[in-house]
């Protein structure tokens, strides 16, 4: 369950992270994924589903996806705080920052993919793949944009990227306690109605403080208007 909502905030956050750049790179990234999809499929065929869920539960794996998880969640802190602060607008240290994509929507969308392959046992796996690709490849771009337009304002998409990797942080902080799986694996169906009303959730608070903070503004401007 946990993994499923870290995978789904993961997705997230890429297409906020997105969401700051131009058409042309968001398109060129949305390619980039969908040529990594096709590239590693015949990986993907080989997996074995027990395998797979084996190595997830293994406690040196989760510790070592918490260590990945935190410093990438650390990564996306920086840029939010710096785009947030600073005043020059064109250094090093920002295009850095606002290139870097997001590594780890690599290993989730191979993990999608297995996951496709073991629900799809009757499809040809390579024509699965390129139409898994096609839909990472149009849905990147397109996500993006159309969180640009539910979120004009540069400044609230900067606070969704950074509620979204502190909750990334968090479940890579809770998921390894001194070694040991603190929510161990069960080989259940995962809980649909649990994830979507976590998720829905999310996004009822954060719209709730997005109007909130709009309206404090221009309660702000119009009070200093009128001091003016």
């Amino acid at each position: 369950m946990i993994l499923q909502i870290l995978i789904v905030f993961i997705l997230i956050n890429a297409v906020l992270k997105g969401s700051y750049r131009k058409p042309l790179q968001t398109t060129l990234f949305g390619l980039l994924c969908g040529g990594f999809i096709i590239a590693t499929c015949p990986l993907a065929v080989m997996q074995s589903k027990t395998q797979l869920a084996d190595f997830l539960k293994d406690t040196h794996v989760a510790q070592n996806m918490a260590v990945l998880l935190t410093v990438e969640s650390a990564v996306f802190f920086a840029f939010c705080v710096y785009e947030l602060t600073a005043t020059k607008r064109h250094n090093l240290l920002r295009r850095l920052l606002n290139i870097y994509p997001g590594l780890l929507i690599f290993p989730v969308l191979f993990y999608l993919l297995t996951q496709l392959v073991f629900s799809m046992t009757g499809m040809n796996f390579t024509r699965l793949s390129y139409l898994f690709a096609t839909i990472v490849a149009l849905a990147f771009p397109l996500l993006s944009l159309l969180c640009r337009r539910l979120l004009p304002e540069r400044e609230s998409r900067l606070e969704a990227t950074l509620l979204v990797s502190i909750f990334v942080c968090v479940i890579g902080l809770i998921s390894t306690v001194n070694g040991t799986t603190v929510y161990a694996a069960i080989n259940k169906p995962p809980n649909l109605q649990a994830l979507s009303l976590a998720i829905g959730g999310f996004l009822l608070f954060f719209f709730i403080g997005l109007i909130i903070n709009k309206l404090k503004w221009k309660f702000k401007n119009k009070t200093n208007g009128n001091n003016l």
